[in-house]
């Protein structure tokens, strides 16, 4: 059933769009990516900078958006910001990005990781299990569940904010709280011989690149560019979606000063999370046993030596509550923002549309099954790879936004600006745009084919556009 007169419930307070932040934010990434970093840096010093690096940007763009937020409390969010920042053909290529592949491949990533790690504790869900086999096409008794995953926490968010927010309050509180009493095991585990192997060397600041056979090489200055920027791709993916309370905007209570607030709350707790992580991580393991952990599961090996041969089924268990929240935050976020593009006129009709417990259901359930196609095509891995540049280039222009309408829309009310202007905006979009030149420099096949993704939704906005047009 819908209503086309019905509005959305203002029932999330500060620390339920706090949760939603951080359980967007933490999923499986802080218990895999930190292989992928010291394989690249070489050092203790430089995978701890990429992780503080990738923080701060992460802080400091929430800060921006406070401000768009206060001045733009409306279900979309970075959706909105940039059709005011700028036009609406910006917004639409975001939203189309989002919608095709920034969005709905990270719920089948997250989906696929929950299930992989549901096979630790029971073996006929593993990723290897096939379910059908086509030729060279393969379906997976892991892929189905996490598309059965996708499918529950679509119909919990069907069914209110208030459904989807509890899930999400809860698993989040449970989530902080058991990394934190990871990190403290592991540092009562800590072993001095360890921590001085990675931290009290010589080479502690030095840049290069570590392989698995323990060896190291040496970087030209171009390739230690290319290294920071590689490595960079995994902290700025765990630390993605950070902006999912600004999406919920229409239904947050006092949303001019909550919003902002929850941005600034939650970065900042998962940045510190991060940190104190991989500090745990150092001082339980040496950067050969991270580099050579099994399918880069540095979590795994960190609790083996924390608890023992018990401690799989203590961090798969952990990482099937963090992905089951982070999905639920993910899709519960992601429809207001198809709900805005369709209020637009530049969606579906029907996406616009909220259903009888005030969500936008029929958003809720074609990206389900954009998602589960993506779960079942098995290539969101290498779509997420392509895409984060483009996010990059989104984040930058949102938060350039920040300045653009401070001189072309002064009169415009401000209840929060951002701290730190200009300066902190600045500084982001120097670091964004350092990234994205780094990443178009050295990793093109990464970032080529997301910017032609994002660009395709040009012609496409024109065509819709035009219909729109002839609609009328």
């Amino acid at each position: 059933m819908e209503n086309t007169n019905q509005s959305f419930r203002k029932s999330m307070s500060l620390l339920d769009a706090t949760m939603l932040v951080v359980g967007s934010m933490i999923g499986s990434g802080i218990f895999i990516v930190s292989a992928d970093i010291a394989r690249n840096t070489g050092s203790a010093g430089w995978m701890m900078l990429i992780w503080v690096i990738c923080g701060f940007m992460t802080l400091t763009a929430a800060l921006s958006y406070g401000e768009l937020s206060a001045m733009f409390p409306k279900a979309g969010g970075q959706y909105v910001y940039l059709r005011e920042a700028y036009t609406p053909l910006v917004s639409f290529v975001f939203g189309w990005t989002f919608f095709a592949v920034i969005q709905t491949a990270t719920i089948a990533a997250v989906g696929v990781a929950f299930a992989k790690f549901t096979a630790y504790l029971f073996p006929f869900l593993d990723e290897d299990v096939y379910l059908l086999v086509l030729g060279d096409y393969r379906i997976s008794s892991a892929q189905v569940l996490s598309i059965v995953v996708i499918i529950v926490l679509t119909f919990i968010n069907s069914r209110g904010i208030n459904s989807g927010k509890r899930v999400q309050t809860t698993l989040t509180l449970i989530k902080i709280f058991s990394l934190l009493l990871l990190v403290l095991f592991g540092f009562i585990a800590f072993k001095y011989e360890i921590w001085n192997v990675n931290w009290l060397t010589e080479d502690v600041w030095k840049l290069r690149r570590l392989n698995l056979d323990g060896s190291f090489e040496d970087y030209s200055t171009f390739g230690a560019f290319g290294a920071i920027s590689a490595a960079m791709v995994g902290a700025l993916f765990s630390s993605d979606s950070w902006h999912s309370s600004s999406s919920v905007a229409g239904e947050i209570k006092n949303p001019q000063r909550n919003i902002g607030l929850s941005l600034a709350l939650g970065t900042t707790i998962v940045t510190v999370i991060y940190i104190v992580t991989n500090l745990m991580y150092t001082g339980v393991l040496d950067l050969h046993q991270m580099v050579n952990a099994p399918k880069d599961r540095v979590a795994m090996s960190a609790a083996q030596e924390i608890f023992g041969p018990f401690g799989i089924t203590i961090i798969a268990v952990m990482i099937m509550i963090s992905t089951f929240g982070c999905n639920n935050g993910i899709i519960l976020a992601g429809a207001r923002v198809y709900y805005s593009m369709a209020q637009d006129g530049l969606f579906f009709k029907k996406v616009g549309i909220l259903n009888k417990n005030a969500v936008p259901a029929y958003a809720l359930w074609i990206q389900c099954l954009v998602a589960s196609l993506w779960c079942l095509s098995g290539k969101y891995g290498d779509l997420l790879d392509m895409i984060t540049c483009v996010v990059v280039v989104f984040y930058v222009l949102a938060v350039a936004g920040v300045i653009r309408l401070r001189y072309t829309r002064p009169d415009l009310d401000r209840p929060y600006k951002a701290l730190g202007y200009p300066f902190l905006p600045v500084i982001y979009i120097v670091m964004g745009l350092a990234f994205i030149i780094l990443m178009l420099v050295y990793k093109p096949d990464y970032t080529v084919p997301g910017i032609v993704i994002a660009l395709a939704g040009v012609p496409i906005y024109y065509l819709v556009n035009k219909k729109r047009k002839t609609d009328v």
